[in-house]
């Protein structure tokens, strides 16, 4: 018998196991990673996501703008948070549409009395670091408004020569070397006159306020009144939150005093600008006419943050009601927080010019 003769392979084409192994743990260790590097990067990529700070934050931050608090922190029965703009929005909303404020997180029904102040987020919020918006630098927020305002070298200041013009403004260390170059100090008289004329209007519109008071306190006839604002619904279909004083005496006549909110727009809750305006009514007849300045005040009961405006209205028999007037809110935060109180209270001063 002839033995089996087997195939003659050449080794270019014979390749061990092993060898192909090796081979291919070769080629893919050119493109892993050192584990020391591959740790570096973890660390590095997930940092920030598991920094503890960034996990407070998200935790304490408002229900309703998704934002850490600046002040206030308010709470509802189940512990759930707001800051306090928001909660004053939420009220003043409910208020609006004659429906119960709620919690936007979990329904539960809140009002002044029933939410709570949590001073320990507010304490926490205020350690928690937030970064300076001039130099980018993080600072814990309770320290971060005196060092954008008293200590940032990066903060937005403007040239002390920009009452006679100059529009420079910039970086605070930038300042001394643009002062030294500025050009506004060898203006002519001619040309700072015209800059100066801008600030003499508007401290001559505040003076004429001012002045204005005086001579009214020179009149014989002055009244004030404390007045408290409630809130009622108009008997339309789409009920209408307007506001109205009880009667009070002044001049020996009665008096109402009514508000309204965004001179009665159809639906405030669908605006982000909010304002109030108010008129005062003469309830009882009169046979001669009444010249009239009055003035709103913040008074010693309410907190209303307004600004001073004197107005004039001639009241007889037939023209009984002043025009509607702006109560001079500083901003809609403002108004917010007064619709969400119960009343607003303020001090009505009257003056009668005598015939």
């Amino acid at each position: 018998m002839s033995e089996a003769v087997e195939p003659a392979t050449s080794s270019s084409e014979t390749t061990s196991p092993t060898e192909v192994v090796e081979g291919s743990i070769d080629k893919s260790e050119d493109f892993v990673e050192p584990d020391t590097k591959r740790r570096k990067l973890a660390t590095k990529n997930d940092d920030k996501k598991h920094k503890l700070e960034d996990r407070l934050g998200g935790i304490l931050c408002c229900a309703v703008c998704l934002d850490l608090p600046k002040a206030a922190v308010y709470q509802c029965t189940n512990g759930h948070l707001m800051c306090a703009g928001c909660f004053t929005h939420v009220l003043a909303d409910a208020r609006l549409r004659d429906e119960l404020a709620t919690c936007p997180s979990c329904r539960v029904e809140i009002s002044k009395t029933s939410a709570t102040r949590n001073l320990a987020v507010e304490n926490a919020v205020s350690e928690l670091p937030s970064e300076c918006q001039f130099c980018n630098q993080q600072f814990p927020r309770n320290s971060l408004e005196r060092h954008e305002e008293q200590e940032c070298d990066e903060r937005i200041s403007g040239c002390k020569f920009s009452r006679i013009g100059c529009p420079w403004r910039g970086p605070l260390h930038e300042r001394p070397e643009h002062e030294n170059q500025c050009n506004h100090p060898h203006r002519t008289g001619a040309e700072v006159m015209e800059s100066l004329k801008a600030i003499d209007q508007e401290m001559a519109d505040e003076r004429k306020i001012y002045d204005s008071i005086f001579e009214l306190l020179g009149f014989e006839k002055i009244l004030f009144n404390d007045i408290q604002l409630k809130p009622y619904r108009t008997d339309e279909f789409v009920h209408r939150l307007f506001y109205e004083s009880s009667r009070f005496s002044a001049f020996n006549n009665q008096w109402v005093v009514k508000a309204r909110i965004n001179n009665s727009q159809k639906d405030p809750t669908q605006s982000s600008e909010r304002g109030l305006t108010y008129q005062l009514i003469l309830k009882s007849k009169t046979t001669t006419p009444m010249n009239l300045s009055y003035i709103v005040l913040r008074g010693p009961v309410g907190d209303i943050k307004v600004k001073p405006s004197i107005h004039q209205f001639e009241f007889t028999e037939q023209e009984n009601e002043s025009p509607y007037l702006p109560l001079r809110l500083p901003d809609s935060n403002e108004c917010n927080r007064l619709l969400a109180a119960k009343v607003i209270n303020f001090r009505l001063i009257m003056f009668l010019a005598s015939k």
